[in-house]
């Protein structure tokens, strides 16, 4: 029997043998105590979280449209300055309905000028490849020319793409080389010194059981140093070719030709500025896209 505080519970003559009343009483409340929970439990629900793609594509609908609210009040504010978002659609789907349309040199369509800066991109960007993966396994595997290096690298690294121009002209005396030059010098640097950090990072006992086992150069470089280096090297790639996309519109503003940038600077001197944000947004989905397809690469690799 449960213990009930005298001051509580009146005092009674025993007619029956039952339990006290009082006692019946705290009993049953805690009977119904007991029972209140599991009856929650049968007749309640539990709230199912929404998945997490769902919320993602939400927040991502949120900011664009934010963006494009923001976009209009700019518009309305700068008295028709800036291109309504309405005005800038009306463009594009006009120019894209007929992106490949051929009217001269000096005139075609969208489509063209992206695959002409893309050829660019991947010839320049294939040659800083070429040149800047291997100069990167050198530089980090033996120290002396890492150390000639880090003088050249830290001085030049931080000079701007467009500075590199002049020269390109003076030694090909022609736009287009000298815009993939451009593109190799600026994508040269990611590369090399992201790969030479991998060679660096790799532990020396490594390298000391291969030489104790007498294995060769190449030998060493297929095994040990390629596998752990690949991931360093990926991420130098993928900070190249970022690069590359944008030193490309600069260098075809300057350099004219058929290209994203030189359609850029032509329709600014047409005053299309509906034209210009559709090339800016053609410029960033193109980089994403090229960014991406780096990332994808990327993740076919599994590292141990």
């Amino acid at each position: 029997m449960s213990a009930v505080p005298i001051s509580s519970v009146a005092v009674v003559p025993l007619r029956s043998s039952g339990p006290h009343p009082a006692a019946a009483a705290l009993g049953a409340r805690a009977d119904a105590a007991k029972t209140k929970p599991a009856r929650a439990q049968t007749t309640g629900y539990r709230r199912a979280r929404a998945p997490e793609w769902i919320v993602t594509a939400l927040a991502m609908l949120a900011g664009i449209a934010f963006f494009i609210a923001l976009w209009e009040i700019v518009s309305r504010q700068g008295g028709g300055r800036i291109p309504a978002p309405a005005v800038v659609w009306k463009a594009a789907l006009a120019i894209f309905s007929d992106p490949f349309y051929s009217k001269g040199p000096n005139d075609q369509g969208i489509g063209w000028n992206v695959l002409s800066s893309l050829k660019r991109v991947g010839i320049g960007f294939g040659l800083a490849a070429a040149v800047g993966i291997p100069l990167g396994f050198l530089i980090g595997r033996f120290k002396f020319l890492s150390d000639m290096a880090a003088p050249i690298i830290a001085m030049l690294k931080p000079v701007s793409p467009l500075a590199w121009l002049p020269i390109g002209l003076l030694v090909f005396k022609a736009a287009n080389p000298a815009a993939i030059y451009v593109i190799f010098v600026c994508s040269l640097w990611p590369m090399i010194v992201n790969t030479a950090v991998g060679v660096r990072q790799i532990p020396q006992d490594y390298l000391n059981v291969a030489r104790v086992l007498g294995l060769s150069e190449w030998k060493v470089f297929t095994t040990i140093l390629f596998p752990a280096v690949l991931p360093y090297m990926i991420t130098g790639v993928r900070l190249s070719i970022g690069v590359a996309w944008l030193v490309i519109v600069a260098a075809e503003m300057l350099t004219g030709g058929v290209g994203i940038g030189f359609w850029v600077w032509d329709e600014w001197n047409n005053l299309k500025v509906e034209h210009i944000i559709i090339a800016i947004f053609t410029i960033g989905i193109v980089g994403l896209l090229l960014e991406q397809a780096l990332v994808l690469l990327a993740k076919r690799f599994s590292y141990t």
